[in-house]
Formats: C-alpha cells, structure tokens, sequence
C-alpha cells in the first residue's frame, strides 16, 4: 500500500515522503494503521475515535441485510458516520454531491453515499441548465477511462463485456449516474437515462449529454450560462474550458466537472449537447475529502 501510495501510473509520484512498517506506513512523518478485515463491523474504530469511515471497498454498496455485512457495519464498528464512495444501492441517509445539493446534509445522516463521478461530472451541469432553461427529457453517454472491475486480457466474467480485454477495446457497460442524479436533482427524476463506453485509457473520462430544452435557446447562451456559474455558485465544482483540450490534459483536475465550450450543439433551438470532462480518479477524491471534512464538522 505504501508503494502504491508513493507511485501511481495515473497521477504521478506523491510529492511527499512514504516509509513503510509493520503494521503502517508513514506519510510525511504522520503514521497511519494498517487493518486487515474482512467484516467491516470487527474493525476498531469506536477504540480509534474514528469520526467518519469510508468505504470505498466496492463490496459494500447496501447496508447489512440476511447476515451479510453493509457500509452500515462501519457504523456498528464505532465510526460516527460512514461515507460511501459509490451509488448505494438501497437508501442512505443522504446522497450529496457538493454544489448540488450539499444543503440537505445535516447532523441526522450517518451514512453518506457520494454517488458516482460521472454523476458529479452532471449534476452540476444539470441544475444550472434544469434551473435556467429547463431539462425536458435527455440522454447521456459516459465515455469512461476502463477500471478494475474489467480484465486486462479475455477472461469468463459474469458481464461478459467487461470480460473483454481493457486495453484494446470499446467496452459498452452500464452506469447508474443518470438515476443518481434523480436522487440529487429531484426534478429531474426519470427524465435522464443513458450508459458508459469505457474505452483505453487509465483515466480522464468525458460526459456527453443531449437534451430537449423546455425553450429556444443559443450555444452562447449555453456557454454563458456555465461560464457564469462556473466563477460564482459552482467555483471549483464546474471548470470551464475554451481550448480543444484531450482527456490528458484534464488528469490531475480536481474539478467534478470540466465543461467543454468548444463541443456545444444546439438545433432547432431546442435539442441541445453538452460535454463535461472530469478525471474520474482525482476529481471524486478531491470531492470525497471535501464531503468527509463536512460530514466531520457536523
């Protein structure tokens, strides 16, 4: 782990100093402990006065149920609150992705998901242009950087797309960002669907989103409009570009999202397409830090 800290192929070397030893690793001379655990309720964190844990494991994407351990179980474990880095599949206390909806987490959520970073790449988008123009009906495609849950060569899988080799193909899987955003844009509710391409890259991901508009409007007024929010309500949420950039020259970004002015389409005044860079890697673990300091503050 103190390797894969210290050297990352994605995002570089850590500018700081990683030293392992039994039992922990130290990073710029703060050491952290090493647990091992299968069963997130034996972990030790109400003897550690953990205030929040994140489970960002992959395997505990619902609470406990018939005997099976949940990221609800952190909770149990003693942690004071629990976030989940990923879409829950049941109903947490909360979904939030920050300059959405960050205004409904409140003291009474002990189990906090962060949904997903393609749906913190739309969202943002989403509500300024639900909010100002109207989002009648849309579809979105994300066309991701590939993951671990794919195989590097041809393997049996039980997606068997996803059991196609990473690294030479255009991999069709689904996301559950368009319902996810259903849960923190209300309004826009059922309106959205779509699914990602996970193509050959290790990160730097992009959203296209085509919409039906509820009025006429214009490619500057699109771009205006996310310009604008882009240095006011969302500083540091929405990034907005100008230059013909490609998915490497966003890695590193901390942005959720990075809204391409250049790829904006409007016809007929009404049908509208929108794309939105975001590292799928950097960007959701700036968001994860942030929404952890929050959920610790309360």
């Amino acid at each position: 782990l103190a390797y894969m800290l210290k050297y990352d192929s994605s995002q570089g070397k850590f500018p700081g100093k990683v030293v392992a030893k039994q039992g922990a690793m130290i990073v710029n001379g703060k050491e952290i402990p090493i647990l091992c655990e299968k069963e997130p309720a034996k972990l030790p964190w109400g003897a550690m006065g953990v205030d929040v844990a994140i489970e960002s494991t992959g395997r505990f994407t619902a609470k406990a149920a018939d005997g099976k351990p949940g990221y609800d179980s952190h909770l149990i474990a003693g942690a004071k609150r629990v976030l989940l880095s990923a879409p829950a599949k049941d109903k947490p206390d909360a979904t939030i992705v920050l300059g959405v909806n960050d205004e409904i987490l409140t003291a009474a959520a002990k189990s906090v998901s962060n949904a997903s970073c393609t749906t913190n790449s739309l969202a943002p988008v989403c509500k300024v242009l639900h909010e100002k123009l109207g989002i009648v009906k849309g579809l979105m495609t994300t066309i991701h950087a590939y993951t671990n849950d794919q195989a590097i060569l041809d393997m049996p899988y039980k997606d068997k797309r996803r059991g196609r080799a990473a690294a030479v193909n255009i991999v069709p899987s689904s996301t559950g960002a368009a319902k996810a955003l259903g849960e923190v844009v209300p309004a826009l509710k059922g309106k959205l669907h779509g699914y990602a391409l996970r193509v050959p890259v290790p990160t730097g991901s992009i959203t296209d989103l085509t919409f039906n508009a509820a009025r006429k409007t214009s490619v500057e007024e699109i771009n205006e409009l996310i310009r604008t929010a882009s240095e006011g309500a969302m500083k540091g949420i929405i990034e907005y570009v100008t230059d013909p950039i490609v998915s490497s020259d966003i890695v590193g970004n901390p942005a959720s999202s990075i809204f391409d002015s250049t790829n904006t389409i409007v016809l007929d005044g009404d049908m509208v397409k929108v794309t939105m860079w975001y590292d799928n890697e950097w960007g959701y673990s700036n968001r994860s830090a942030e929404l952890v300091e929050r959920m610790a503050a309360l």
